[in-house]
């Protein structure tokens, strides 16, 4: 709990919530501020509590745990907000990486500082950024694209992309929709530099640069976690 004390000495309590990112991969990759919060605050907001537990066990932290996804409700929102109102401080944690990047947790937030509650983020780990880093492509400029539409709105992305000009597109991929999205890229934006991340700060952690069509080949039995940077090969 935060306290402020007034010039009549009138103690006063301010709802706080955490922003804690938490290992994409490696549990190591967490910084102490992280641990330190995650020890102190009244509960913590998760993704999957199942997937949370496995980091609290792992640095022997014993916290009360609730869960918030994609499929929760207005009420489970109002809920948080009723307890953040009351004074509590709560930790909002993705499954991997920082919450709010393609994950729900953006819908807390957002409705927090509608609430005039103060929100705190932390600096910490980010696939995309992890990836951006590690790629060896121009990133003084780029486009977090998230995960593609599956059907609608699709189409547009790619034109986006073929249309960008020199900035770098970085997206994320499930296995199973790698090789449409390479056969995608290979069809409608044409000649791209693309450099793919697989399994970051994992044991079988992988980066791997090519052509859509290179790529292709190599990646015939896609597995793991993907980011996918895309630059277009400008012509002379």
């Amino acid at each position: 709990m935060t306290y402020l004390f007034t010039a009549h000495y009138q103690l006063l309590t301010y709802p706080m919530l955490y922003l804690v990112p938490t290992p994409i991969g490696n549990l190591k990759d967490i910084t102490l501020r992280a641990l330190e919060v995650l020890k102190n605050v009244d509960l913590i907001v998760c993704e999957d509590t199942r997937q949370t537990l496995k980091l609290l066990n792992h640095y022997q932290i014993k916290k009360r745990l609730e869960s918030f996804h994609a499929h929760s409700d207005e009420r489970k929102l109002e809920q948080l907000i009723q307890r953040l109102r009351q004074g509590e401080e709560i930790a909002l944690v993705s499954d991997a990486g920082t919450p709010g990047i393609s994950d729900p947790g953006f819908k807390l937030t957002s409705r927090a500082w509608q609430e005039k509650i103060k929100v705190i983020p932390l600096p910490g780990p980010s696939a995309f950024l992890t990836a951006l880093s590690g790629s060896g492509l121009p990133i003084n400029q780029f486009v977090y694209l998230g995960f593609l539409p599956v059907k609608k709105g699709r189409q547009k992305v790619f034109k986006q992309i073929k249309t960008g000009g020199e900035r770098t597109f970085v997206l994320y991929e499930a296995p199973h929709r790698l090789r449409r999205t390479l056969f995608d890229l290979e069809e409608h934006v044409g000649e791209v530099e693309i450099v793919i991340a697989r399994e970051l700060t994992k044991i079988y952690e992988e980066f791997w640069r090519g052509t859509a069509k290179e790529a292709l080949e190599y990646f015939k039995n896609p597995r793991g976690e993907f980011v996918i940077i895309v630059r277009r090969q400008e012509s002379n």
